[in-house]
């Protein structure tokens, strides 16, 4: 699928945010005054941030407050209810924090928890897409919830979680790269399947749906090369888990290395995110004549 930036933007910071507000509100670190302002600015601006972000791929981003009317069959207005309701409750949290110096501690447990289930939900908008296979698996909610905890963890400075995420996180990596590769053919998506002539023999394409290009083929279609997929496998893998491993094992836990283990672990994860939509398959590639490693039908006209 078309990797959109603003949605890569967003899966990715407000991910990373919402892991820290986790910790944050579970009082690790357990921090008040000015200094619990600074923490807790840096989680906000990131989860806010990615958020906000989201909103960029909207035909019309002033729409935005219609997600939050399809709670009962949308994960997507679920994710609006939960990150809400998580800002909300750790921004009162925050306050007592920053301008009385106490944690309640049943506010932060439950702000902590909200921001797990917002990440879980936001992970579902993409695990629910049966016409996505490499999505459809309970492997997306658990690669991006590791992800996001990692990432968290990392900026809490809480470096056995760090570590135990960081491998649980890698080694879910992992597994969504090798099932992920399989996926499409192990559900047995063909031509013969989309169009229901399997029973009349192999089907092809005779004619090109139209001359021009269109949404579907703008959104849902998107190939990146062999070549360039394993680099970014590597620059992802390397980014994300390798490097800030050794970080946050080897270097002294201060918020100088806890920052710049960060950064390096974004440029991984954005990698990775990046990888995540475009090579995601969707089954529509397949009207356009696209079999096995074979691309689709791209049109093109002049003129």
């Amino acid at each position: 699928m078309h990797p959109a930036p603003s949605v890569i933007v967003f899966t990715v910071l407000s991910g990373l945010g919402f892991g820290f507000l986790t910790f944050l509100g579970l009082g690790l670190p357990d921090v008040h005054g000015v200094e619990a302002f600074f923490y807790f600015a840096v989680a906000f601006a990131l989860a806010v941030g990615g958020l906000v972000a989201s909103t960029f791929h909207l035909g019309n981003p002033q729409r935005a407050l219609k997600a939050f009317t399809q709670w009962r069959s949308s994960w997507l207005s679920r994710e609006a209810w939960l990150s809400t309701a998580a800002l909300i409750i750790l921004a009162i949290y925050a306050a007592a924090a920053v301008f009385i110096g106490i944690s309640v501690f049943p506010l932060g447990l439950l702000g902590a928890i909200l921001s797990v289930a917002t990440v879980v939900a936001t992970s579902m908008i993409y695990a629910q897409l049966k016409t996505v296979p490499r999505w459809n698996h309970w492997l997306t909610p658990a690669h991006m919830l590791t992800v996001s905890l990692a990432g968290g963890a990392i900026l809490a400075q809480q470096t056995a979680a760090a570590l135990v995420l960081l491998l649980l996180a890698g080694g879910f990596q992992i597994l969504h790269w090798v099932l992920g590769d399989r996926r499409f053919a192990e559900r047995g998506h063909t031509i013969e399947t989309a169009t229901g002539l399997g029973d009349r023999g192999n089907a092809r394409l005779f004619e090109p749906p139209h001359t021009g290009s269109n949404y579907l083929l703008k959104e849902m279609v998107h190939v990146v090369g062999r070549k360039h997929v394993q680099k970014l496998r590597i620059i992802a893998f390397a980014g994300m888990i390798v490097v800030p491993l050794a970080m946050v094992a080897l270097l002294p836990v201060n918020p100088f290395t806890a920052i710049l283990a960060t950064l390096i672990y974004l440029v991984g994860a954005f990698a990775s995110r990046w990888l995540f939509f475009a090579e995601a398959e969707h089954v529509v590639r397949l009207y356009y004549g696209a079999t096995g490693s074979k691309p689709p039908y791209q049109p093109s006209f002049s003129g």
